[in-house]
């Protein structure tokens, strides 16, 4: 789109105005450090803060080589620094930068000299996030493609109604050059008295900011052609910024001459945007591969195709397969979507298997190329290198496809699968627009799935590592009988750290243990198996509970900032006693037959890791049935409700005589648990028993 220089139009005044959040400087947050010709800092912007994390009385005075850069990349900088105060010459680029948290970010870097009144030099760096930075300039590379392949007329007139942008189409329909419009009034270029009507109509958006659509109708003669009568119909919306400052009027304009053919392309450039913005809402809604590769075919049927496939390869899915650069390439189905019953889909891959295309299929080469394919018309030819086999073939035909296009799905260089459109009810066939809006959404949608596919793996290992370090339940334990349940986080797909277990000690006790790392991931699951091994093996010392919570807090608060929480139970069935204690942990239930159960009142200690507070041990009796409930937060906490209304329903739930321990478990899971509950849980039941020594 051809513009001015960007100035608005009273660029010649300034503006006495407070400063605020405005224009592509804010919406990056550009972050500038200024450094002396020794390195250090000297000055430090606020986004400098928001970038790195450190605050202008952390960072000033520091050299900034060992506050923001990770060690082995400390010769480049100070190689960089020393061209840039030695030479003059401005160095940038991506470059990893170390954030208070210890993270690594990669931000864009731009580097220069400065020299002041004295003749000093300083280093000058100018930086945002690299993330940020490549969405705006995928954004805005989106939204020039599309404005400028817009079918539509469009112009952008300043206050004044003077031009300061226009699109190709617009430039085409006045037969004037973009560069004659800018600058001149809306009336310099269409000087007919009927066009009145539209100037009119500007400036009342202008003042009400209520857009006119469609509205106004001119027929008339352009300045370029004043042979023949044209007809315009204009659409106007009032701009503004994000204060709602007034910049002026768009001035949409479609060439309705041949009124059909315009109205059916407007159509089209309508329904590419809309599209567009549905399909950014629509995919990627979740961390699941699957779920991710259903949105992106129900976002492109029926508006785009009549029948959309979605497939990966098998080796990107599997870590330990390899994929082959020659030969068959295999696939894993995910998604298959139809506007109508049909054919077709019988000949799609159903989701979930696995299966080889030879390599002269347009479905290999599409991903070993990395191209997409369009075949506006399809033949019978074409038919056999896009089905699997013959029978999937017949189907197509009979099915009535008529036009394919394929598009890779890649995402950060790598080639991950594929998204297969086909058109056989809808007469027109694919051309290129259709082939670069499925692209677009092909190359968000492969981001998504890869992110998920990535988190899967992690989340993954982390479940596995946590499962492996959570207990099977011993065969027999004297006079008790045990129910346990781990569920993970299913809203966030993050593993957590809690944990339970159940250890057999001397002289026919066992030791109930219930515990919370507070964090998520394979490190929170790694903590809690490092507890629980401690636990364990405190436990076979046969310590008092808070004995044992004692030596537990002196290993958490070495354990790199984590915390936790912790209910030690030991039972012994000789004296039909449980000795207890807690670490900052949500207080145990007790259900006695006959009564209504209770939240046992223990003093409540702090957290695992605090430190320097002593846990105290309780001692209460158990009788034959009595139940001893243990559990972790993400029992009872929701956003939604407060504490005591969530454990009075969790006594209300374990009033209920005559359940088993695991239908127990299985009721309380699925009455108190939701699939967007955003924490994992451990829940641990005994129930006592009578108990005779020797057998």
């Amino acid at each position: 789109m051809s513009a001015a220089d960007g100035r608005p139009p009273d660029a010649g005044q300034p503006e006495d105005r407070p400063a605020q959040p405005s224009g592509l400087l804010d919406l990056l947050g550009v972050a500038a450090v200024l450094l002396d010709d020794e390195g250090r800092i000297v000055l430090w912007s606020p986004q400098a803060e928001d970038l790195y994390g450190y605050t202008s009385e952390e960072a000033l005075g520091h050299h900034a080589a060992p506050l923001l850069v990770h060690e082995q990349h400390w010769d480049l900088v100070i190689k960089k620094f020393a061209e840039v105060m030695d030479t003059g010459r401005s160095w940038g680029g991506v470059f990893p930068v170390r954030h208070k948290d210890g993270t690594e970010r990669l931000v864009e870097l731009r580097n220069m000299r400065l020299l002041d009144d004295r003749g000093d030099f300083y280093a000058l760096g100018l930086a945002t996030d690299s993330t940020t930075l490549r969405e705006l300039e995928r954004e805005v590379a989106l939204s020039t493609r599309l404005i400028s392949q817009s079918p539509i007329g469009l112009a952008m007139l300043d206050t004044d109604l003077r031009y300061v942008a226009v699109n190709p189409a617009l430039e085409r329909m006045h037969g004037i050059p973009a560069k004659e419009h800018l600058g001149r009034h809306y009336r310099e270029i269409m000087t007919a008295a009927k066009f009145e009507v539209p100037e009119a109509a500007m400036r009342q958006v202008l003042e009400t900011g209520v857009p006119m659509v469609d509205q106004a109708t001119i027929v008339g003669r352009s300045p370029a052609d004043l042979d023949h009568l044209h007809a315009w119909s204009i659409s106007l919306y009032r701009l503004e910024d994000p204060q709602g400052r007034v910049l002026g009027v768009a001035d949409l304009v479609v060439d309705v001459t041949d009124r059909y053919q315009a109205s059916v392309e407007a159509a089209e450039a309508r329904q590419r945007l809309a599209l567009i913005a549905d399909g950014s809402a629509r995919i990627g809604t979740t961390l699941e591969v699957g779920q991710t590769a259903q949105e992106l075919a129900e976002v492109t049927v029926p508006e785009l195709a009549d029948l959309a496939t979605v497939d990966v390869l098998d080796s990107v899915l599997d870590e330990h397969r390899r994929a082959s650069g020659s030969g068959p390439a295999v696939f894993r189905a995910l998604a298959v979507q139809a506007a109508y019953p049909t054919e077709a889909v019988e000949a799609a891959d159903p989701p979930g298997e696995t299966v080889a295309y030879d390599a002269d299929r347009l479905a290999t080469r599409c991903v070993r190329t990395g191209r997409p394919i369009l075949i506006p018309r399809v033949n019978d030819d074409d038919l056999a290198r896009i089905a699997r086999d013959g029978r999937a073939a017949a189907l197509l035909a009979r099915a009535g496809l008529h036009s394919y296009m394929l598009v890779p799905l890649t995402a950060r260089g790598q080639i991950l699968g594929f998204l297969g459109l086909s058109r056989a009810r809808n007469p027109q066939p694919f051309d290129e627009d259709d082939l670069a809006l499925a692209a677009e959404l092909a190359s968000r949608a492969a981001v998504c799935i890869d992110n998920a596919r990535s988190h899967q793996s992690v989340r993954n290992a982390a479940e596995a590592l946590q499962r492996s370090l959570l207990p099977d339940h011993p065969p027999r334990l004297p006079g008790l009988q045990i129910a346990s349940r781990y569920r993970p986080a299913q809203a966030t797909y993050e593993i957590g750290g809690d944990w339970y277990d159940v250890l057999p000690l001397d002289d026919d006790k066992t030791a109930l243990v219930v515990g919370d790392v507070m964090g998520s991931g394979i490190d929170a699951a790694a903590t809690m198996g490092r507890l629980r091994t401690a636990t364990s093996a405190f436990a076979d010392l046969d310590l008092d509970p808070a004995q044992v919570l004692q030596h537990l807090d002196k290993i958490t608060a070495g354990l790199e900032h984590y915390i936790a929480t912790c209910v030690y139970a030991a039972y012994d069935p000789h004296r039909a006693a449980c000795h207890i204690a807690t670490a900052g942990h949500l207080p145990p239930v007790l259900v006695r037959s006959g009564r209504r159960p209770e939240l046992l009142d223990l003093p409540t200690g702090t957290p695992l890791g605090v430190g320097g507070v002593p846990f105290t041990t309780t001692t209460f009796g158990l009788e034959p049935g009595d139940q001893l409930v243990l559990y972790t937060d993400g029992l009872v906490e929701t956003r939604q409700h407060t504490i005591d209304e969530r454990l009075e329903t969790l006594r209300r739930l374990l009033d209920a005589p005559g359940l088993s321990l695991e239908e127990t478990c299985d009721r309380l899971l699925r009455e108190l648990r939701r699939p967007e509950d955003p924490d994992d849980v451990a829940l641990l039941i005994a129930r006592t028993q009578p108990f005779t020594p020797g057998r």
